[in-house]
């Protein structure tokens, strides 16, 4: 037994001191939505790597103030190892006209470090590179944006408020975690709004869930979409003075039609404020027929944040909006997490996990 831990102890140590392979991984390092780029100097400064830097330096949709997308390092290969390995996001650049002959992603998970995902991009030559980036700038960003989505919304289902979880149950027949430091709570008609506002921090952060009758598909245009929105927060939502409530900034909404989990999901981002009041912030809901009951269900996130940086904190509280479970779920484990975006090595197909 004494001789079996002393060699364990061997392994450990080698592990830690070594590039190669192991069972035993750290954890991974760097801040949420932080990019490492593996690539040389010189095409780091070249219009190639300038192409990279500009994918990932696009902004976060719909905030009040520009935010980038992601914190981006750079490092040459020669210095790629030990600790740059455990990055939480890499992008290694391949360029090598001997080895490929057109411009393929590939990706690893948790290859030096866990959780952790490295993108690989491989190409004859930097203007195959430079065209290829720029055409696929969302497949790249959405990507990154899927894997840290996925890593908040596993630490929310480890730790969620479960008041707020059983009032979705009775009020919808509806599953959905949010974080366990948004404690207030303020329930209506068909409305449930969670709320850290008794917690005196300097923003707050909210999730509204509301339900209202399903009628047609016309109930997912953005007309529809913005005259019930502002009606049910006009009721619910109130200022601290007679005569304000919330409302939605009109000119600043973007709506997106996608599928979540083989259903329709109308996702709409945008900005809200406080009539006749100062207070406003970004937002960003998700709307699914729920089946079972002919009801559309609409679950948001709104954040007041004036003194911070909004752009981490919204994907934060995004994340929990797709652990929404609607009645006709099977089972919670198939619809508690982002659908993974993963990168064919032939094309740039996205594909469900």
């Amino acid at each position: 037994m004494k001789k079996l831990t002393t060699l364990l102890l061997i392994a450990i140590l080698c592990s830690c001191s070594s590039d190669s392979p192991t069972l035993f991984k750290p954890a991974s390092s760097g801040l949420p939505y932080e990019v490492l780029v593996v690539c040389d100097d010189a095409f780091w400064e070249a219009p190639a790597g300038r192409a990279l830097f500009d994918v990932l330096d696009t902004d976060v949709p719909a905030l009040p103030q520009s935010e980038r997308s992601f914190r981006i390092s750079h490092t040459r290969p020669e210095g790629f190892k030990r600790l740059l390995k455990t990055f939480r996001n890499i992008i290694v650049v391949n360029i090598d006209k001997n080895l490929y002959t057109q411009t393929k992603f590939k990706f690893t998970r948790d290859e030096y470090a866990t959780p952790q995902v490295i993108m690989t991009i491989q190409s004859p030559n930097e203007q195959d590179f430079k065209e290829y980036v720029s055409k696929h700038t969302q497949t790249i960003i959405d990507f990154f944006n899927s894997n840290e989505m996925n890593r908040e919304l596993k630490n929310v289902q480890k730790r969620h408020n479960e008041q707020f979880l059983d009032s979705v149950k009775s009020k919808f027949d509806c599953e959905m975690f949010i974080p366990d430091n948004i404690l207030g709570l303020k329930s209506g008609k068909d409305f449930l709004w969670a709320s850290d506002i008794a917690n005196n921090n300097s923003s707050i952060m909210n999730f509204v869930v509301y339900s209202y009758p399903y009628t047609s598909v016309e109930n997912f245009t953005l007309e529809n979409y913005l005259h019930m929105r502002d009606s049910i927060m006009k009721a619910n939502i109130p200022g601290g003075k007679e005569g304000q409530y919330m409302t939605t900034e009109h000119d600043y909404v973007e709506m997106k039609e996608t599928m979540f989990k083989e259903k329709y999901m109308q996702e709409v981002r945008g900005l809200w404020s406080m009539h006749n009041d100062m207070m406003g912030g970004p937002f960003v809901s998700h709307s699914m027929v729920d089946e079972l009951n002919n009801k559309v269900i609409v679950v948001e996130a709104f954040l007041f944040a004036p003194s911070r940086k909004k752009g981490d904190l919204m994907r934060k509280l995004e994340a929990s909006l797709f652990s929404l479970r609607l009645p006709a779920d099977k089972a919670i484990a198939n619809s508690i997490h982002i659908p993974e975006l993963v990168v064919e090595e032939s094309d740039t197909t996205i594909i469900e996990k």
